[in-house]
Order: structure tokens, then C-alpha cells, then sequence
């Protein structure tokens, strides 16, 4: 019989692509972690993991005990929760994947999940709105805050947020004398620090440009805001941000806030979880709380 354990090396190592990475994941040294995948390829009469100089993906045989596994850990894992809630207990770990855009919305969210659920421990992965959407499917995140238009229906549900709009963060120096906006046009001739072209946020801001047959300035790209919002406090670039982001905050030193207009751009940012059954406690929880805090935002 495969033990829990062992799904979850398993499981560990279809994630990662890596035999020293998944052991470390699973709190053991690489040898022993080789081993048990070993021991256990020996007692079912297969091979799991195709072989050579290094890790070459696993068999098929493999990957089948890694989806049934995966479904085997889930409700393992919702069996524990909902012994716990039956103590009055709500107790876990919430994976949330983030697209960057949405970050400072979620560490809000997050707060508000560690107000009324103190025991939930919640970890929060900024990846891109793909990646999201294909690890909702393989398990390795419960829910996810993306755009809405990049999910698909299929086994999901979608729940809706807020919508994005945009503003431009720039060195006061560089848009001196403007009334507190400044059209797309305009903010393509200035020198700009965006996100790469792997984050959907930018082929969004792609679209925008060419639509209005503008050419960006593009001197910095990067995979978050950070580096972005660095290059406006230096008075190097000006970026285009998330509103939210800028709201949570507040005024940085030396630059100043324009809403970007003409025309005025939104996207509608959405949760979206896996239709599972039983849900688990976790998901229930912050479900729970998406509900009040939208509708605080609302108001």
C-alpha cells in the first residue's frame, strides 16, 4: 500500500522538476528522499521517475500516482480540517496564487483572514495569471486572485473582486504642471519601467499602446514593482501601477500620481477556486471573509 508520505514526496517532486528541492520542500536530505522513491518503485514493481545524469520527469506510470495522489492528499487534508472545525477549530494552511497587479489588494485580503481566523496560516505567491490557473487544476494552490477573462469555467468557480484601472507613478521633475492626469500618449514618450512580457499585465498595457498607435519608452523591465517603484523615488523612470498598489501605499517622497486617461482603462480582477466536494474549511473561511470585505470596498 502507498503510505500518505510517500504521495507527498511525490507530489513534492512532479512540483519542482528536482530531486534536492523537493526534499528540502519535504524536510529530509536529498539521499534519503532518493531512497524512499526508491524503496517505493521496488515494492509496486515500476519505474516512477525516469533516470539519467539528472531528474528527466516522471513515467507515466508516475504521473497517474501523482493525480490520483494529489486527490488522496486533498481529502486527507480536508478530513483534518473538518475535524477541526467539528472542535470549533478553523486550522490550516491557505495557498493563495497572486497575479503582481493584485498584491497589495491580497495582503489586505490576507490581514483580514488573519483577523477573524487567527489559526489559518496563509501563504500568498505572486506568479503570473497562467501559472494560476494551471495550479489550480494540479492542486498546488487553493485559490487563486487573477483576471477574470484569463480563467476558464471548467471546474472552477469565479467570484468577482474589484476592477484594476491605472495609474502612472512618475518623478514629480518629470510631469511638473500636470492637473493630476495624463493621457496614454503622453505617458509613452516618457522613459517607463514595466513588468516583463510574461506578466499578462503588460501584454494588457501592450494592447493599450498599440491601439492608440503609440510606441512606450521601455528602459527597465522586471517580474514585480518593486525595481519600478525604486526607478520613480530616483527620478530615473515613471511606471504604470495598479491603482490599489498605490492606495495601500500611500504618498512615496518625490513622485506623484497621475490617473492615466483617454481612454480609461479596467480589467476586472476575480477569486477563483477549484469546485471540490467536500470544500475545505480553509476555502470556506476565506470565502467568508471575500464576502465582507468586497462589499466594504463597495460601500
Amino acid at each position: 500500500m502507498i503510505e500518505l508520505k510517500e504521495l507527498q514526496l511525490l507530489t513534492a517532486l512532479a512540483r519542482h522538476q528536482h530531486f534536492a528541492k523537493a526534499a528540502a520542500e519535504c524536510g529530509m536530505s536529498q539521499p534519503a528522499f532518493s531512497m524512499r522513491i526508491r524503496n517505493l518503485e521496488d515494492r509496486l514493481g515500476l519505474s516512477i521517475v525516469r533516470r539519467a545524469n539528472r531528474f528527466q520527469g516522471l513515467t507515466e506510470e508516475g504521473l497517474m500516482i501523482v493525480r490520483r495522489g494529489r486527490s488522496i492528499l486533498d481529502d486527507a487534508r480536508a478530513l483534518e480540517q473538518e475535524i477541526a472545525a467539528s472542535r470549533g477549530e478553523v486550522t490550516g494552511t491557505l495557498v493563495l496564487g497572486v497575479i503582481p497587479t493584485a498584491t497589495a489588494w491580497a495582503a489586505q485580503l490576507v490581514d483580514q483572514v488573519r483577523q477573524r481566523y487567527p489559526r489559518i496560516l496563509t501563504q500568498l505567491e505572486a506568479t503570473t495569471s497562467l501559472a494560476i490557473q494551471q495550479r489550480l487544476y494540479d492542486g498546488t494552490i487553493d485559490a487563486g486572485i487573477t483576471y477574470a477573462d484569463s480563467m476558464g469555467r471548467d471546474l472552477v468557480t469565479v467570484r468577482p473582486l474589484y476592477d484594476e484601472s491605472y495609474v502612472l507613478l512618475a518623478p514629480e521633475a518629470m510631469v511638473a504642471g500636470r492637473d493630476g492626469s495624463i493621457t496614454w500618449a503622453e505617458a509613452a514618450e516618457l522613459p517607463l519601467s514595466l513588468l516583463n512580457q510574461q506578466m499578462q499585465n503588460r501584454r494588457i498595457l501592450d494592447r493599450i499602446f498599440a491601439d492608440l498607435g503609440c510606441k512606450p519608452e521601455i528602459v527597465s523591465e522586471s517580474n514585480g514593482f518593486m525595481a519600478s517603484m525604486v526607478l520613480a523615488l530616483e527620478g530615473s523612470a515613471a511606471a504604470i501601477l495598479p491603482r490599489a498598489l498605490t492606495q495601500a501605499l500611500g504618498k512615496l517622497g518625490g513622485t506623484c500620481v497621475l490617473d492615466l486617461v483617454e481612454p480609461e482603462q479596467n480589467r476586472q480582477i476575480c477569486l477563483a477556486t477549484l469546485d471540490r466536494s467536500p470544500e475545505l474549511t480553509t476555502i470556506q473561511a476565506l470565502k467568508s471573509v471575500v464576502a465582507t470585505f468586497v462589499e466594504g470596498d463597495a460601500t
